[in-house]
C-alpha cells in the first residue's frame, strides 16, 4: 500500500472521528436537561413503565415508582430493540410503544415553567434529601401550598425566597444541584400529590428552635419531618 494512500486513509478516519464527537456533542443533553426531562413523567407512570418493563425483561430493579439510573438504562434498552430514538426518556413515542399514555402536566399550572421545576427541586434537594420520597414529595408540597395561600407570596421563588422561610436559602444549601429524585419529587407534587393534606408548615423535632412550630397542629410525620397547619 503506497504512502499517499495510507495518508489518505489516515486523514479519512481522523475526520469521521471528529465528525462523531461532535455530533456527540452536540446531540447529548446536559444533566439538568435530562432530570427535567425524566420528571416529565409521574410517580404512577413510572410505576407502569417499570412494571411493563419488568414484566418484558428489560428491568430488574424495584418497582418504587422513582426514574432512577437503572430504570433509565432500562428505557435505552427497549428503545435499541424497538427502533426509537435511544435517549432513555418516556417520551410520546416511547409511552405508544410501551402501551402507556402520558398525563403531560394533569394537576400542574400550564404557567408552570423548567426555572420553577428547578427551583423547587432545589428546595427538595436541599431541604428533605436523604429522607423517604413521600417526605420529599411533602416537602415540594408545602412549597406550592403557601403559593396558593393568601398569607404567602403567590409564586414558587417568592414562597422559597420568603426571609427566614426556609433553612436551606439562609444556609447557600438552596444553591446545591438536585439529583433526579428531587425532580420527580417535585413534579409529583407539581402535577397534584400533597402527602400532607395542605399543611403550610413542617420542622424536624429534634432541631426545631422556634417555640412557636410546635404550637401548629400536627396532620401527618413523614420521615423526620414533621408536616403542620
Amino acid at each position: 500500500m503506497n504512502k499517499k494512500l495510507i495518508k489518505g486513509i489516515a486523514l479519512s478516519i481522523m475526520l469521521a472521528s471528529s465528525l462523531a464527537g461532535v455530533a456527540t456533542a452536540v446531540a447529548a443533553p446536559s444533566k439538568q436537561e435530562v432530570m427535567i426531562a425524566e420528571a416529565a413523567t409521574t410517580y404512577s407512570e413510572n410505576v407502569k413503565i417499570q412494571t411493563k418493563l419488568k414484566r418484558w425483561g428489560y428491568y430488574s430493579g424495584a418497582v418504587d415508582g422513582i426514574y432512577g439510573n437503572q430504570t433509565r438504562k432500562a428505557v435505552r434498552y427497549f428503545q435499541s430493540k424497538n427502533g426509537l430514538a435511544v435517549d432513555g426518556i418516556v417520551g410520546p413515542k416511547t409511552a405508544a410503544a410501551m402501551g402507556i399514555t402520558l398525563s403531560g402536566s394533569k394537576g400542574a399550572s400550564a404557567s408552570t415553567s423548567s426555572s420553577d421545576l428547578n427551583l423547587l427541586a432545589r428546595c427538595v434537594y436541599a431541604e428533605a434529601r436523604g429522607e423517604p420520597y413521600t417526605g420529599q414529595v411533602a416537602v415540594a408540597a408545602v412549597v406550592l401550598n403557601r403559593v396558593k395561600n393568601s398569607a404567602f407570596p403567590n409564586t414558587i421563588s417568592g414562597v422559597i425566597y420568603q426571609p427566614w422561610a426556609f433553612t436551606a436559602v439562609n444556609d447557600g444549601q438552596i444553591n446545591l444541584t438536585p439529583n433526579s429524585t428531587a425532580y420527580k419529587a417535585a413534579q409529583d407534587a407539581l402535577n397534584g400529590w400533597d402527602p400532607t393534606y395542605g399543611c403550610l408548615y413542617y420542622y424536624n423535632p429534634a432541631t426545631a428552635t422556634s417555640s412557636w412550630i410546635w404550637s401548629r397542629k400536627t396532620v401527618v410525620t413523614i420521615g423526620k419531618h414533621v408536616f403542620a397547619l
